[in-house]
């Protein structure tokens, strides 16, 4: 692949913004957006569908060991456990998500605390009307590559509440200026660990993650199926091993990829061990992505930074356009 390749298929040069990636996260993060900090808050949701409910997966891995009560809600229903004591954080990087817009009216009515995201649409003019915090975000290129702008500008406002340190979320912008060197559009050589992970990919894949890096995985499944347009399963190792992993002993186009951490639990390292073990004995071709040292907030930004990358180098290696999303534009024409 060369560079004319990518800018003949990629149409609206997603690859130039996810370039950029490490330069819109800083920025982001160093903006004068006005921090906010809920005190004391023990429950929290974070409400948003597509790339903006990729960013509450986030969240909740980077929060999955703290004392906070974190719920992802992709829909319109709030759980029955919300109350006055409950934050909501609702984003919509259009801010015309109906689900998202649906969520933040059910917050106010029962009295929630509230914080949106958004880069305008109906979101900002409810929130004007109605009074409730709200934070305008910069939108790059589509809701997917503009996941940068909006998770750093939410680390910036949203820090203090969440308990997030400084220093960590410094490291992952560190991580991601590191990895840009290798995968970036001006690196397209055997060396780029993106491009040989697309290349790799010829058919299904099935993605199996530990507990703790589930985001990734989940970010990783979307990008393909909107950029590479191709079908793609995840399950969390553990389980799969209880049922799952039976299915390859069927022969299928089927590949594998598993996601590992550097401080996975060490019964999930030892389940990991044993699925590649059965993968070799039965010739079965996987791929490992191990992910970096360091906080969990790097970990997940550097497997998302190599990940989505090598969907977006997948789709031009297919001759596909990763932008254009027409079967969820047939969907929202259809949705009221």
């Amino acid at each position: 692949m060369d560079l004319s390749k990518l800018e003949k298929y990629d149409s609206k040069k997603m690859y130039a913004v996810y370039d950029k990636w490490p330069e819109i996260a800083r920025k982001s993060f160093e903006s004068k957006q006005i921090l906010v900090d809920f005190d004391g808050i023990k429950h929290i949701i974070f409400a948003g569908m597509g790339g903006s409910g990729a960013i509450g997966d986030i969240f909740a891995s980077v929060l999955s060991k703290s004392n906070i009560h974190v719920n992802v809600i992709k829909g319109y229903v709030l759980p029955k456990t919300v109350n006055s004591d409950t934050l909501v954080i609702v984003t919509s990087v259009s801010g015309n998500t109906t689900e998202t817009l649906s969520i933040l009216k059910s917050a106010q009515k029962l009295n929630c605390k509230i914080i949106a995201f958004s880069s305008g649409g109906e979101m900002l003019e409810y929130c004007k009307e109605n009074k409730i915090m709200y934070r305008k975000i910069t939108q790059y290129h589509s809701p997917r590559a503009s996941f940068t702008s909006y998770l750093y500008t939410m680390l910036k406002v949203l820090h203090l509440t969440l308990k997030i340190k400084h220093e960590d979320i410094l490291e992952s912008i560190e991580g991601l200026k590191k990895i840009n060197k290798e995968i970036n559009s001006l690196n397209l050589n055997d060396c780029n660990p993106a491009l040989k992970l697309a290349k790799w990919i010829t058919g299904i894949i099935v993605i199996y993650y530990p507990f703790g890096l589930q985001s990734a995985s989940i970010r990783f499944k979307n990008s393909l199926q909107e950029n590479a347009k191709i079908h793609v399963f995840s399950e969390d190792v553990i389980e799969a091993c209880h049922n799952g992993i039976v299915a390859w002993e069927r022969k299928s186009n089927i590949q594998p990829i598993l996601i590992t951490g550097q401080d996975d639990h060490v019964k999930t390292k030892e389940r990991g061990h044993i699925i590649k073990e059965f993968f070799q004995q039965n010739k079965i071709e996987y791929k490992e992505i191990i992910s970096v040292n360091g906080s969990i907030l790097s970990k997940i930004i550097n497997l998302v930074y190599l990940l989505d990358y090598s969907t977006i180098y997948k789709a031009v290696l297919n001759g596909i356009d990763p932008s254009p999303v027409k079967s969820i534009d047939f969907i929202k024409e259809r949705v009221k």
